[in-house]
């Protein structure tokens, strides 16, 4: 597994604060729990988890209007 760079990090945050950074996928082993773990943290989402053709998804969006895509593939 490939660890992630503190620039890298960096570089990510920057993006996003700025609302330059767009869409991403999260891959999850569990949507369901996983959505029900960042929603009691306070996390918002545009959609609860659903069943799609590709797995279970849901959306959520950060602060500065970056939306996510969590997905638990099939």
């Amino acid at each position: 597994m490939q660890r992630i760079q503190t620039k890298d990090v960096d570089t990510i945050r920057e993006l996003m604060k700025k609302g330059a950074f767009g869409a991403g996928v999260f891959q999850t082993a569990d949507c369901r729990k996983t959505y029900e773990e960042m929603k009691a943290k306070g996390v918002e989402f545009v959609s609860p988890p659903k069943e799609q053709f590709y797995g279970v998804e849901a959306v959520f969006k950060d602060p500065f209007g970056n939306w996510f895509s969590m997905t638990q593939p099939k």
